[in-house]
């Protein structure tokens, strides 16, 4: 097997790969079953019940 012989092969896998990977977490996003843990994630970040205080645990040594 030549050099560009692998190469070609390297890049055309890579290639593929990399488009199969991005539509395998395109249909997990978007698939209905996903969307309630999605919600939630992102209502929890903007969670109103949450304080808006800096952390006031131990002090740094």
């Amino acid at each position: 097997m030549e050099h560009e012989t692998t190469v070609w092969f390297a890049k055309s896998f890579g290639l593929f790969y990399l488009v199969a990977m991005s539509i395998g977490v395109l249909v997990y996003a978007y698939w209905p079953n996903n969307k309630k843990p999605f919600d939630a994630a992102a209502q929890s970040i903007i969670d109103p019940s949450a304080e808006d205080k800096p952390y006031r645990g131990e002090p740094w040594p």
